[in-house]
């Protein structure tokens, strides 16, 4: 009879993932994810421009181009209530491999896409359709990513087995400049505008073949499981989360804000600021500091690297001396950071600018890693994957979606200074967050209200 009963109970006790195997298949799936959206990042800037939009202006080209940008970020938050709902509701797992499906047809479809030339203002309006969908897909990704590598973890490491889903960042960053790079020194700088772009748009229907069967071959989240028999399921976690959790989701959103800016700061307004822009100069803004586009596409290789180094060095430390104080000692140096831009950019040479990338990307990783740990920890079960989710992008649009536009705005009035201080005040709006909360680093996650 006691027998019996052991053997009920272990079949009622929900199949845990191997810890090693959770943070793998969550790292290789947020790198998939990431390098989609990064290599529209990177074509946005290098291609765009002459592709999907009317040549007559170039300089409004370019802006337009630069725009489409903001299109995910805006689309973010709606991906993240929609698979959050989901996610909440019937699992991790198959939620993540929707969102992976998002994503990634997304991009294939982009690598179809015809030009402008070839069916005008359809060209653009298409493109915009499809980066809306990649922003979905990010939206519902990365509360996923982060909630199975946090749950999944052991006692005492949750910080550092969530720096795995955000070493996708780095990584990704890595493989769609990588590509880019490989691509424009193989065919030529002409060819790669003309038509050899499309090549990392389509290679990513390999990627979300690796993607998809990484994912399959998991289980679902024994916290989620468990909440699931406990009956702690909600009806509308989405609108359960926003009505009785919003205080966590506003902290969440401003802790994320100075990473956001940080980022695209250094990965899209300073390649445009290095670069050689004729047709921006002539529209009033002072850039170009003549540094070739592969060398730029070059230095963002190395600074990939450098963040997912520090990504992996920040959730030692978040978890040895907790994720507040950690996250309060880097941002204070982001702050720092943005004020001593000048001194890398005024009057910069490649030697400086890439000096500026390796610091701020350094920096970039240490406040990036934790978050997979922080803001999960911020929300209880059964509405963890709609509040991190939303957190995470909200901050994208405070953080992110036109922080391009606004730098070179602020730089065309206030010079690189002005930057600066931008970057500087989003990182004090950031302290002000962490402030606000409390020490997440010992808290079950199973017992957060």
């Amino acid at each position: 009879m006691s027998h019996t009963l052991d053997t009920a109970a272990a079949h009622d006790e929900p199949l845990r993932n191997n810890p090693h195997k959770v943070a793998l298949a969550s790292m290789v799936g947020t790198a998939i994810e990431f390098y989609d959206y990064y290599i529209y990042a990177a074509a946005a800037v290098l291609v765009f421009n002459t592709q999907f939009f009317s040549k007559e202006h170039p300089s409004a080209a370019i802006l337009l181009s630069l725009s489409t940008l903001a299109l995910a970020f805006f689309a973010r938050p709606i991906g993240s209530a929609l698979f959050g709902h989901f996610g909440d509701k019937i699992g991790r797992k198959k939620t993540l491999v929707a969102s992976l499906l998002t994503m990634g047809l997304s991009t294939v479809l982009i690598g179809l896409l015809p030009t402008y030339e070839q069916i005008g203002i359809w060209a653009p309006l298409m493109l915009c359709v499809l980066r809306i969908g990649q922003g979905l897909g990010l939206g519902g990704e990365w509360g996923g990513a982060a909630l199975v590598a946090t749950e999944n973890a052991p006692p005492g490491k949750r910080a550092w087995y969530g720096t795995f889903p955000q070493l996708g960042a780095p990584i990704g960053l890595f493989m769609a400049n990588g590509v880019f790079f490989a691509i424009s020194a193989a065919v030529g700088p002409e060819a790669l505008v003309a038509w050899a772009w499309r090549i990392p748009f389509l290679l990513s229907i390999v990627l979300i073949a690796v993607g998809l069967y990484m994912r399959l071959t998991l289980h679902e989240s024994h916290v989620f499981k468990a909440a699931e028999s406990e009956g702690k399921k909600v009806g509308a976690p989405v609108s359960t989360v926003l009505c009785k959790h919003y205080k966590p989701i506003v902290q969440g959103t401003f802790i994320m804000a100075a990473t956001y800016v940080l980022f695209y700061i250094m990965t899209a307004f300073v390649q445009i600021y290095s670069k050689s822009k004729p047709e921006l100069s002539a529209a009033g803004y002072p850039m170009g500091l003549g540094i070739p586009a592969n060398t730029f596409t070059g230095f963002l290789l190395i600074g990939a690297v450098v963040f997912g180094a520090f990504v992996s060095v920040s959730g030692i430390g978040a978890d040895k001396i907790g994720r507040r104080r950690w996250l309060i000692g880097v941002t204070s140096a982001i702050l720092l950071f943005g004020l001593a831009m000048p001194l890398f950019l005024q009057h910069g040479s490649p030697a400086s600018v890439l000096g500026f990338l390796v610091v701020g990307m350094m920096l970039m990783g240490l406040n990036f890693g934790p978050m997979a740990a922080l803001l999960p920890e911020l929300f209880p079960t059964e509405v963890r994957y709609s509040g991190a989710s939303l957190a995470y992008n909200f901050a994208a649009i405070v953080g992110a979606s036109v922080a391009t536009l606004v730098a070179i705005e602020i730089n065309k009035s206030f010079g690189i200074f002005g930057v600066g201080v931008y970057l500087a005040l989003n990182a004090g709006l950031s302290l002000l967050a962490l402030f606000s909360i409390h020490e997440t680093k010992d808290i079950s996650l199973m017992d957060v209200h």
